[in-house]
């Protein structure tokens, strides 16, 4: 029992350095390391320096380049590279003075010659049972020390959690989506910026009228900083982006942070119960087609999902509001959301399309993977057609029912627009498009850039979700 606890430290401190390693030999995660344990890595290279000194490395390769120099192995080399550096300009009729030419016939020689040296080094070391000396083996030796290990817990804590990410796979890819993720919320908010700045539209015209006075106009744009420059009010609205103080808009005077924290969660909700609901009523009944191809079922299903492909939300929400609200008066024609019938049309209208394209697709994916060998191999093994289908074709069929899913659940939450707009739903959609024709910059952008969060947050949740179903992408995030 003691021995089991006295190497689980051993282990730790093992896999602390192999990954310490392994992200040194990364530049994508080098120069993070290295800043993040700054403290620790000076004190880390300080140690390496000092030991270098007695580095069998150094020493041999000292050696090896001195037997190379006194054999005449670097002149042997530029005379060789001078031979070839002339008949190469002469094939290509390329005129080249001399000190061009042994600069240049140098500067290949010595790479050369250092390429050669390296090898004879690692091939005497190996030969001698001996390895170069090396930061990260430096790491490794110090943190065996458990009071170096702990003294360097408190300056190299985010170092230490870097490690921790990178040692585990899944983390690891999570972490990289997220970092991806700002720097595309990042790029929509400049982009959506820059349309809105070169846009037509004067909002200090637009907000105080005709009537508006050259003074009154300039006195609105110094107040909200639009005399400024293009650089310092993009900066101003990063800035505002990244601390979330949007600041006020432009028209009403009104706190934007507080104005999307209302109208953002009713689209959110309205889109994902679509988005339960479709994906609910859409799966089986492309698993259905899919197992009866070509049937009378098949046929239905699919000319229903292509009508639903077909009709555009406007028209209809407006079909339902005539019949089912004016006409038969069974459902409000207008969103209250304290009256969840008034949620019902909103959220058909909005999922149909999903509805409609998720079945298609269950359909074809589902069709693909039902006649492979592997299939007709869990057919011969007497498998129950439900097992086979559900253990073996839809799971090996879900990715690209998932992409399509994601994909969707962005247009919704993008497109919601129209439908909030036809059932009078006070959502971040239509707040959207209301501020656009000022143009209410703040306004937008925080509509926008917090709809470019979820999306893109919904996009991470996709590419965990396709780790989770398909063992191949866990094999591959393994290695990763």
């Amino acid at each position: 029992m003691g021995g089991t606890e006295a190497a689980r430290p051993n282990r730790l401190i093992s896999s602390i350095s192999n990954t310490y390693s392994k992200i040194l030999l990364n530049p994508s995660y080098r120069y993070l390391l290295l800043l993040l344990g700054a403290p620790v890595n000076l004190v880390v290279f300080l140690f390496y320096m000092v030991q270098r000194k007695k580095d069998d490395y150094a020493a041999a390769e000292n050696r090896i380049r001195s037997e190379m120099l006194a054999a005449g192995y670097l002149e042997a080399l530029r005379s060789e590279m001078m031979e070839q550096q002339k008949r190469k300009h002469e094939f290509f009729k390329q005129t080249i003075s001399e000190a061009q030419l042994k600069q240049e016939v140098d500067k290949i020689a010595e790479a050369r010659f250092r390429e050669v040296l390296k090898d004879r080094t690692a091939k005497d070391l190996k030969l001698n049972n001996r390895k170069r000396l090396t930061l990260a083996d430096t790491f490794g030796s110090l943190i065996e020390n458990p009071l170096f290990f702990i003294i360097s817990l408190i300056p190299g804590l985010l170092m230490y959690i870097l490690i921790f990410l990178y040692s585990n796979p899944y983390l690891k890819y999570i972490l990289e989506r997220l970092v991806m993720t700002v720097f595309v919320i990042f790029g929509v908010a400049v982009l959506v910026f820059t349309i809105l700045h070169l846009s037509p539209f004067n909002p200090a015209a637009n907000i105080l009228g005709e009537t508006a006075t050259p003074e009154q106009i300039a006195a609105f744009n110094k107040m909200h900083g639009l005399d400024q420059g293009y650089l310092t009010q993009l900066w101003n609205n990063i800035k505002g982006i990244a601390y979330f103080d949007l600041g006020k808009s432009f028209s009403g005077n009104e706190e934007i942070t507080s104005s999307i924290a209302r109208k953002f969660p009713i689209t959110l909700t309205l889109t994902v119960i679509s988005l339960i609901i479709a994906i609910a009523i859409a799966l089986p009944i492309g698993i259905i087609s899919a197992t009866r191809p070509n049937s009378f079922f098949d046929y239905t299903f699919m000319f229903i999902a292509l009508i639903g492909l077909s009709i555009p939300n406007f028209w209809q929400g407006l079909i339902f509001i005539l019949n089912f609200s004016i006409k038969l008066q069974w459902l409000p024609a207008t969103f209250n959301p304290e009256n969840w019938l008034s949620m019902i049309m909103p959220v058909i209208v909005l999922g149909t399309g999903l509805t409609a394209s998720v079945a298609r697709m269950t359909r074809s994916s589902t069709l693909e993977v039902i006649n492979e060998d592997y299939m007709i191999t869990a057919r011969a093994k007497g498998l129950g057609k439900r097992t086979i289908l559900m253990k073996h074709a839809v799971r090996n069929a879900i990715i690209p029912i998932i992409t399509v899913i994601g994909l969707q659940f962005g247009g919704m939450l993008g497109g919601s627009a129209v439908t909030e707009k036809v059932f009078n739903i006070s959502g971040i959609g239509s707040y959207i498009v209301d501020k656009q024709f000022i143009p209410d910059i703040p306004a937008i952008m925080g509509g926008v850039v917090y709809t470019a969060i979820t999306i893109s947050l919904v996009n991470v949740i996709i590419d965990i979700l396709y780790a989770f179903f398909d063992p191949r992408i866990r094999s591959k995030m393994k290695q990763y």
